[in-house]
């Protein structure tokens, strides 16, 4: 199994200042209280990512004289194990916390590092936590040994961006992130151990990722494993992520779905596409399991006003957000 494609970007090293810290809108999302984080730039390179936008004021940057919307680098905070320990030890109130929020703790950079075994433990370690795990990385595997001591207190996603059979385009837009059927065969073999799991579908892009025969395969595959939850979600329009993954897509000769990433850079056009994918996501969760694991998280501001009626009439599993 490959954890992840090689990658010798530049690393820049930093310090975060900041260990385990309250979340409120993952809060809202129904992921976590808590956020664990091991840097600001994460090695995976993924093209539509929104973290820049909203990290783009973070000191990192500047002192490492990086624009925060640039791709091919990465930022990590080596000491993220010592201040998350500290703060895993010595926090009153406990709860859910998620690792990681805006970056990933088994990304090359972080592999590199061992944050994310190392974290794990250390959050673990103490009593009163519950960890969940989001990555795009099927290094986590190896750590599955951490997780198996804790297996009651720890729940595990791989988030899947699209259908095995579309690898050519993920190798595309997550450039240095572990393929779909590594991450698919990790949360299988999760599954095989009797860890606790979860779906994280998100982004499901348009034209790539959206069909009611590509979610059914998703969802299909997410039960399988004995998922707990399935979230999902449309790609985030903040940044220049959908500019940029248009431009690369055209680049590589697929001008179809570059069209569909063209299509929803407007308002009226995101409306339609999440409204259409809410709806292939509802169905095929009733198809292949109970419609009240389904997490969708949804954002009215991006939505018309005729579709943000619609979906109200039927708002299974959506998570409504500010």
């Amino acid at each position: 199994m490959r954890t992840s494609r090689s990658t010798d970007m530049p690393v820049y090293e930093t310090a975060l200042g900041q260990g385990i810290t309250r979340t409120p809108e993952f809060q809202r999302k129904g992921l976590a209280s808590f956020a664990a984080n091991v840097g600001t730039k994460c090695g995976h390179g993924c093209l539509y990512c929104s973290t820049g936008s909203m990290l783009r004021m973070h000191s990192s940057f500047a002192e490492v004289s990086r624009n925060p919307f640039d791709d091919g680098y990465a930022i990590v905070d080596p000491n993220s194990v010592e201040r998350i320990a500290y703060d895993a030890a010595h926090k009153t109130k406990r709860g859910m916390v998620q690792l990681c929020t805006t970056v990933d703790a088994w990304s090359p950079e972080a592999q590199r590092y061992g944050l994310g075994r190392n974290c794990l433990e250390a959050i673990l370690r103490q009593p009163g936590w519950i960890v969940r795990i989001l990555t795009k990385n099927a290094a986590v595997s190896a750590d599955f040994d951490v997780i198996e001591r804790y297996r009651d207190r720890v729940l595990l996603g791989l988030s899947i961006t699209a259908t095995p059979d579309r690898g050519d385009v993920t190798a595309i837009l997550e450039p240095y992130a572990s393929t779909i059927d590594d991450r698919m065969a990790a949360m299988k073999e999760a599954h095989r151990r009797g860890l606790r799991t979860y779906g994280m579908l998100c982004p499901l892009l348009p034209g790539i990722a959206d069909s009611p025969q590509q979610i059914d395969e998703l969802v299909r595959s997410l039960v399988n494993c004995g998922v707990e939850e399935i979230f999902a979600e449309g790609v985030n329009p903040r940044g220049n992520g959908l500019i940029k993954t248009q431009e690369a897509l055209e680049a590589e000769g697929y001008h179809d779905e570059a069209e569909a990433i063209r299509e929803i850079r407007n308002r009226q056009g995101h409306s339609r596409y999440v409204v259409r994918l809410l709806d292939n996501v509802q169905q095929s969760v009733r198809k292949h399991t109970n419609v009240q694991q389904l997490r969708f998280l949804l954002y009215p501001s991006s939505l018309t006003p005729n579709d943000a009626a619609r979906i109200q009439n039927d708002g299974a599993g959506v998570i409504w957000l500010a």
